[in-house]
């Protein structure tokens, strides 16, 4: 076997994979459904080459990084947080190319989930000559990558849920008003995570009283147009709604189900809006059913963004893998002010756990954040 040249030690991996997980980042929200992923090849304790994917069907992570490594890459380690594919999808395998760039060492994250790799590049290169060692800065990847490895492991997408609310849990006041219960910072953060999901979800309800465009609105233009959904049972949604004229409306999808009157599809369809006729559940759209055809649109990530009822079935279909809650220092009180989950609810030793949780201040708001745990699921 070939020694890599300047190989470390872990504290030398360590680091090195932390410059490759910042490399990833750069394309968060950009890849879908791909994994976001970064590489990079160092030699004699210099970094000689840099990559990371940038758009599903373009040069993966290791591709770019060799080709900007060239013959430096010889006898080099490549560190890369994900396990390099080893068959040919949208582009040629990894594999082949690490190996003919002649890398000695190769550092990995975190092994692939997808059923067609799965341990099968690491054991290719292993059988090249290649000395592989996998688990470097693993739950570190394991989080740039949440979505991913909850499509591949559910086949539907990641779910999360996200609401704005006061401090004493109000999404609105009692007349229904909810603008804007948190300021800029906290709306910009917002738009942040639409920008990062493939789809952003909303109850008819909440189209009809609040209008929401659903687009993303940065400082710099975002060049990905996350679809735009309404669950609508009836097609009641207005062919004059916001989210209609936000953007492409190709990019907006009403989900529907038997019980939507055929004119109403029509005038939708009409304006190049696609409709989603789903199976029925509790007279209402079926989200199960929602999830997994949007999954079939390659739809990785969902932001669900209200109202109570929505938030509710997505939560009793056991479909929710996230929370995004933005917090307002305010008080509004109110017995019938709408709360950010509604339903049946469940009883306290039933309740589901949210785990790996973050808060952090945006201005004088918060956003709280965290994974729904699986114990009780």
């Amino acid at each position: 076997m070939t020694t890599a040249a300047g190989a470390g030690g872990p504290g030398d991996d360590h680091a090195w994979m932390g410059d490759a997980l910042t490399l990833a980042l750069h394309a968060e929200g950009l890849t879908s459904p791909n994994p976001t992923v970064g590489a990079l090849v160092v030699k004699e304790g210099v970094a000689v080459g840099r990559g990371y994917h940038r758009r599903a069907g373009e040069a993966h992570a290791e591709v770019e990084a060799l080709a900007e490594a060239g013959s430096r890459a010889e006898r080099a380690t490549l560190y890369v947080t994900l396990e390099p594919c080893n068959h040919r999808g949208r582009t040629p395998p990894c594999v082949d190319a690490i190996v003919s760039a002649g890398i000695a060492r190769v550092v990995m994250a975190i092994a692939d989930p997808n059923p067609r790799v799965q341990g099968g590049g690491a054991r290719a290169l292993r059988a090249a000559g290649i000395e592989v060692a996998l688990g470097c800065r693993e739950e570190e990847a394991r989080a740039v990558n949440r979505v991913f490895f909850t499509a591949v492991a559910r086949q539907r997408p990641h779910v999360t849920l996200k609401w704005a609310m006061t401090l004493d849990g109000k999404i609105a006041d009692l007349d229904r008003r909810a603008r804007w219960i948190t300021a800029g910072a906290a709306r910009a953060e917002a738009h942040r995570l639409r920008s990062l999901c493939d789809a952003v979800v909303v109850g008819i309800g909440t189209a009809l009283a609040d209008d929401p465009a659903l687009d993303v609105r940065l400082a710099t233009p975002w060049p990905r147009e996350p679809l735009r959904v309404v669950v609508d049972s009836r097609a009641r949604l207005p062919v004059t709604a916001r989210l209609i004229r936000a953007g492409s409306a190709s990019r907006v999808v009403v989900a529907v189900s038997d019980e939507a009157p055929g004119e109403r599809v029509a005038r939708l369809e009409s304006l190049g809006v696609t409709v989603l006729a789903c199976k029925r559940a509790d007279e209402r759209v079926d989200v199960g059913d929602l999830a997994a055809r949007l999954f079939a649109m390659d739809v990785m990530s969902i932001l669900v963004e209200g109202g109570g009822e929505l938030h509710a079935a997505f939560l009793e279909a056991g479909l929710v893998d996230r929370v995004a809650v933005f917090v307002a220092p305010k008080l509004i009180g109110g017995a019938g002010a709408p709360t950010p989950v509604s339903g049946r609810g469940l009883s306290l030793p039933d309740a589901l756990r949210v785990e790996s949780v973050t808060v952090r201040p945006l201005g004088d708001d918060w956003l709280i954040e965290g994974d729904i745990s699986r114990a009780r699921q």
